[in-house]
C-alpha cells in the first residue's frame, strides 16, 4: 500500500486556484491591461504589423482548421477586425494610428484571454474525484479478482500501482512557503491524469493550474469536466505572437497570484520515448518573470520549480509515437498512421492490461529549486553550489535596484531550462523494460552494423533471434553500469533492476510494451528472446538514450 498523506490545505475553499477562479473576471482584467501595455512598448508600425500577421493568420486557421469548440461568430469577429484595422491604423499617422491599434488589440486580447482562463467548481471536483476513484477501484478489482461479484470490494487501489518517490516531504513543505510549479515529463495522453490523481490522493497536495489542449474541449462531457476543474485551454493552432503574449501573461499573472502550476516543458508528447532534451522557454520564463513581479512588490513569497519523471513499462500510444518521429526524421523511409489513442475501447483494454498486473507506473519527483536554478531546503531557501544561503532579489537587481531586464530573464530561462534537462535524466528511474528493451534493441545494432538506423528497422523481424545468454551478458554488463551510475547519483534504478539477471530480463520481457497487438519483445519455444516489431522496440529502447550506455555493451 503506498503511503497517502494528510492534505496540505484541508478546506478546499483555501485553495489557491478555488480563489483564482472566483476572482476570475478581475483576473481576466488583469492578463488584459499586462499583454496590452507589454505590447504597445512597440512602435506603432510594428504594433500595425503584428496585427495584420495575426488576422492573416487567424483567418487561415479558421479556413483550414476549424474545431467544433470554435466560436460560431468567429469569421464575422476577424472580418470586422480587418476592416478597423485597415480603415483605422493601415497608412496612418503614428498618433492615430496607435490609438487604433490599442482599440484592436484590447479586442483582441480580450477574446483570447476569455478563451484561455478556466474556471475550478467545487462540486465538479468532488464528483470527478469520486468518480475517478471508484472508476481504478472497479478496474482494478474486476481484473485482478476476475470475480464480479465482488467488483466494489476487494483490497485494490490505483495507489497501489503507483510508485510515488523523490522529494515528496520538500514539496508538501514548500507549498506553505510560495507557489510551486510541476514539470513532468510527457510520454502519454495519461500523464495528466495519473499526475493529478497522485498528487491529490496520495501527496495530499491542492490542485494546480495546467494547460488542456483546446480540442479536448470538442466533445461534451470532456468539456464540462475541463471547463471546471482548473484547466487553462491551449490552442496549439494559434501561433501569433499576440496569442502567445495573453497565455504567456495568464501564466505569469496566475503564478504570481500563487496559483500551483503544472506543465510540460517538452510541449508534447516525446514523439521518440527518450527523455526531453530541448524544452520549451515560454513558460518556464513566466515563472521567472513571476518571481521578478513579487521582488519588485518588495515581497517575500517564492517561485519554486519541481521536476517530475514518469516512467511507465508500456505506453498506449508508443506505436503512432514512433512512427509520426520516425516519418519526421527519417522522410519517406516511413509513412504516418492514424492516432487512435482516444478510442474508449482502446484506452479501456489498455487500462485493464496495465493495471490487472504487476506493473510499475513511477512517479519520481525531483529535487526542488528556486527560478535561478538553485537548489533549496525544505524552508525555500536557496543556496549556491558551495551551501552559501542566497538572496533571490539579487538575480533581478540593476544598480541596487530590482527591475526588469528581458535579456538577463532570457538567459535566466536557458539556464533553468537545462537544469531540468539533466535534472530529468539525473531523476530518470530505470524499470526493467527500459533495461532489456536498450539491450535487445543494441544487439540488433550491433549486428548490423554496416546499416544505418532506418536500415535495421526494415529489417524482417522473423529473421533475429536473440540468444538468451548473449542477452544475459549484456544486461550484467549494462547493470554494473547502471548501479556505478545510481552511486554517482547520476541516475535511479527501480528495485527490479536488483533481481538476478534471469529474472530481471523475464520480468522486463513480461511488461515491456505488453499491450501492443504485436509483442516488442517475447520469448520464443526455445527460450530464446524474438521481436514482432522493431519499431516498437525501438521506442521503448530511446528511453536510456543519451547515457552513453551502448559503449558498454559495444563489444560483447
Amino acid at each position: 500500500m503506498a503511503k497517502k498523506y494528510t492534505p496540505v490545505i484541508e478546506n478546499i475553499e483555501d485553495w489557491p486556484i478555488f480563489k483564482l477562479s472566483e476572482d476570475r473576471e478581475a483576473f481576466i482584467k488583469e492578463i488584459n491591461e499586462y499583454t496590452l501595455q507589454r505590447i504597445l512598448k512597440r512602435s506603432p508600425q510594428e504594433v500595425s504589423d503584428l496585427l495584420a500577421k495575426t488576422i492573416y493568420l487567424e483567418r487561415i486557421r479558421i479556413k483550414e482548421e476549424p474545431w467544433k469548440v470554435d466560436p460560431p461568430n468567429e469569421s464575422q469577429f476577424w472580418n470586422k477586425i480587418r476592416k478597423r484595422l485597415v480603415r483605422q491604423s493601415l497608412d496612418k499617422e503614428a498618433e492615430e494610428a496607435k490609438a487604433s491599434n490599442e482599440e484592436i488589440l484590447k479586442k483582441i486580447i480580450s477574446a483570447y484571454s476569455q478563451e484561455i482562463v478556466g474556471t475550478f467548481k467545487i462540486k465538479t471536483f468532488r464528483f470527478a474525484r469520486k468518480f475517478l476513484y471508484a472508476f481504478f477501484n472497479r478496474l482494478l478489482n474486476t481484473a485482478a479478482q476476475r470475480n464480479f461479484k465482488r467488483i466494489w470490494g476487494g483490497k485494490h487501489e490505483l495507489a497501489d500501482r503507483l510508485k510515488v518517490m523523490g522529494e515528496t516531504d520538500a514539496i508538501r513543505s514548500l507549498m506553505k512557503k510560495g507557489t510551486v510549479v510541476v514539470v513532468p515529463t510527457h510520454f502519454s495522453n495519461l500523464d495528466s491524469i495519473l499526475i493529478g490523481y497522485a498528487m491529490d490522493s496520495i501527496l495530499g497536495l491542492p490542485s494546480f493550474s495546467y494547460g488542456a489542449g483546446l480540442n479536448l474541449y470538442n466533445t461534451g462531457y470532456t468539456a464540462y469536466f475541463m471547463n471546471r476543474l482548473g484547466a487553462y485551454r491551449v490552442d496549439r493552432r494559434k501561433k501569433n505572437p499576440i496569442y502567445l503574449e495573453t497565455l504567456k501573461a495568464m501564466s505569469t499573472l496566475s503564478i504570481k497570484r500563487g496559483a500551483n502550476s503544472l506543465f510540460f516543458p517538452g510541449g508534447t508528447r516525446s514523439r521518440s520515448g527518450a527523455m526531453e532534451t530541448k524544452l520549451k522557454m515560454g513558460l518556464i520564463g513566466t515563472a521567472i518573470e513571476a518571481q521578478r513581479m513579487i521582488c519588485e512588490e518588495d515581497k517575500k513569497e517564492k517561485v519554486f520549480i519541481v521536476p517530475l519523471v514518469l516512467g511507465y513499462h508500456v505506453v498506449l500510444e508508443a506505436k503512432y509515437l514512433i512512427e509520426q518521429h520516425l516519418k519526421k526524421t527519417g522522410k519517406e523511409h516511413f509513412l504516418q498512421i492514424k492516432d487512435a489513442s482516444y478510442s474508449r475501447r482502446k484506452i479501456f483494454r489498455f487500462l485493464w492490461k496495465l493495471f490487472s498486473q504487476s506493473s510499475d507506473i513511477t512517479l519520481s519527483f525531483g529535487k526542488p529549486m528556486d527560478v535561478i536554478g538553485n537548489f533549496v531546503d525544505n524552508d525555500g531557501k536557496s543556496f549556491d553550489k558551495r551551501g552559501n544561503e542566497l538572496d533571490i532579489k539579487d538575480y533581478f537587481k540593476t544598480n541596487g535596484e530590482v527591475k526588469p531586464n528581458l535579456q538577463r530573464e532570457n538567459e535566466y530561462t536557458r539556464i533553468v531550462a537545462d537544469i531540468i534537462g539533466d535534472r530529468f535524466h539525473k531523476d530518470n528511474i530505470v524499470l526493467s523494460s527500459h533495461l532489456i528493451a536498450f539491450a535487445v534493441f543494441n544487439i540488433l545494432l550491433n549486428q548490423n552494423s554496416d546499416l544505418d538506423l532506418y536500415g535495421v528497422l526494415r529489417l524482417p523481424c522473423e529473421d533475429y533471434i536473440f540468444e538468451i545468454d548473449h542477452v544475459c551478458k549484456v544486461v550484467e554488463a549494462l547493470k554494473d553500469k547502471l548501479v556505478k551510475m545510481e552511486a554517482a547519483k547520476e541516475i535511479q534504478l527501480s528495485e527490479t533492476i536488483q533481481l538476478d539477471t534471469v529474472s530481471l530480463i523475464k520480468h522486463g520481457v513480461k511488461n515491456v510494451g505488453n499491450f501492443h497487438a504485436l509483442n516488442p519483445l517475447r520469448y520464443n519455444k526455445t527460450g530464446d528472446l524474438i521481436s514482432e516489431d522493431f519499431n516498437t522496440l525501438y521506442f521503448y529502447h530511446n528511453r536510456l538514450v543519451n547515457y552513453n550506455l551502448h559503449k558498454v555493451i559495444a563489444k560483447i
